[in-house]
């Protein structure tokens, strides 16, 4: 696959696409992640791994930033708890597959009297209800919104012009926050990152996925749970919002060449997918079953996950 396609595969917007093609067309280019520190990674954090990963074979140097104080800032612990879970979520990443990145502490970038400056620079420019609407589909609690939550989206755009990176990968509810970034980080000499923006998925269950509703799939679930959380998955006959094909999609296709169902003859046989686009369009037409198709995505999710365990232990 081509740099360009390896890129933009599973997006839901690039802003901005002639900006991503003259990056592409650069001797060497970087993006980064920021990942809050918040408990177990689950399929809903693996979109934007895979991301990682896709761009790394685009050419891209990646960073992560393990973002333990802004987690602290948004209540997701103290300080010692989110250092300890950012440390368990690098592991995490690593043994899925995103190798050869650079991991960045969130403390030890932001706390450097430069970074806190310009954020101080930043807070200048940016009013407080613009703060407030960039955190309204990332932040807790945003009805009585702290005063650190207002901060959060400022230290980002401070994260993005202090790593040095071309270019910012999150899911489509982090745009506001990109898109504050692109406005007011050139007026303090930094340029405007390329925003590559994924979706987010359905939960197995259909709705918002949630840990608190136990509707997602976690890298700590054994091979029994995976198996039974797929086997009650919401799976419609319709294709859109379907959460199984959802984790075909961007999860088992990005990954494995051919998905291959393994069925008795009298139920249609063995069939092989050498594209989402493939199995989407047989079982829209009604030429997979339902529980085959859970069946099938159980086993490669397994696959996939199966040399995490041990090392996270």
């Amino acid at each position: 696959m081509d740099p360009y396609s390896l890129a933009t595969r599973n997006t839901v917007e690039i802003v901005t696409d002639e900006e991503l093609r003259a990056l592409l067309d650069q001797p060497a280019r970087s993006v980064y992640a920021g990942y809050e520190p918040s408990g177990e990674i689950h399929l809903g954090h693996l979109v934007t791994v895979n991301k990682l990963m896709d761009l790394q074979k685009a050419g891209f140097e990646v960073t992560v930033l393990l973002a333990d104080l802004h987690a602290f800032l948004n209540h997701k612990g103290t300080l010692d708890e989110v250092r300890e879970t950012a440390e368990y979520n690098r592991r995490c990443f690593e043994a899925l597959g995103l190798k050869g990145a650079k991991y960045v502490m969130g403390t030890d970038l932001q706390l450097h009297p430069d970074y806190e400056l310009l954020v101080l620079q930043l807070s200048q420019e940016v009013t407080v209800n613009r703060a407030k609407r960039s955190m309204d589909e990332v932040g807790r609690g945003m009805d009585h919104p702290a005063v650190s939550q207002m901060v959060y989206p400022i230290m980002q755009m401070a994260d993005i012009a202090m790593l040095g990176v071309d270019a910012a990968v999150g899911g489509i509810d982090q745009r506001k926050i990109h898109m504050l970034a692109r406005e007011h980080l050139p007026a303090m000499g930094y340029p405007s990152p390329v925003c590559i923006h994924t979706p987010i998925l359905n939960g197995l269950d259909g709705k918002k996925m949630s840990s608190s509703a136990g509707n997602l799939i976690s890298v700590a679930d054994s091979e029994d749970d995976i198996r039974a959380k797929m086997k009650k998955a919401f799976c419609p006959p319709e294709v859109e919002e379907n959460p199984v094909l959802q984790v075909l999609k961007y999860h088992i296709f990005p990954r494995f060449e051919t998905v291959n169902l393994s069925r008795p003859e009298k139920f249609g046989g063995d069939l092989a997918f050498a594209s989402y686009e493939a199995v989407e369009a047989a079982y829209g037409a009604g030429k997979v079953h339902p529980l085959d198709l859970k069946k099938m995505t159980a086993d490669y999710l397994v696959e996939m996950l199966a040399g995490v365990h041990d090392a996270v232990a």
